[in-house]
């Protein structure tokens, strides 16, 4: 497994930007499928957006396809969020996780996982 942990996150009124960063630990980085996934008050959580290894695969959640994007750079062990033309009901923490299998990485939770401790993102109206 890997560790992970998530930075970028604050308070921004609606339309407004945000990069989200997910740094990992351990060598093997590389080779997990990485992703977003949230969780609003009250809420489930949910798949925002997901890369393989290679960054040449991407899902999105259609509720932020074409306003966000997921992005790695494998050489610093970091995936990005970066999020834009933001709403309200984009509020809520953000969870960077780590997948063996790209296939699995849209699903709500696998049991090879690994989740960061998530990062919180407010978006006013």
């Amino acid at each position: 497994q890997v560790q992970l942990v998530e930075s970028g996150g604050g308070l921004v009124q609606a339309g407004g930007s945000l990069r989200l960063s997910c740094a990992a630990s351990g060598r093997t980085f590389s080779s997990y499928a990485m992703g977003w996934f949230r969780q609003a008050p009250g809420k489930e959580r949910e798949f925002v957006a997901s890369i393989s290894w290679s960054g040449d695969n991407i899902y999105y959640a259609e509720s932020v396809k074409g306003r966000f994007t997921i992005s790695r750079d494998n050489a610093k062990n970091t995936v990005y969020l970066q999020m834009t033309r933001l709403k309200p009901d984009d509020t809520a923490v953000y969870y960077c996780a780590a997948d063996p299998d790209f296939s699995s990485a849209v699903e709500p939770d696998t049991v090879n996982r690994s989740w960061g401790r998530g990062t919180q993102v407010t978006v006013s109206s």
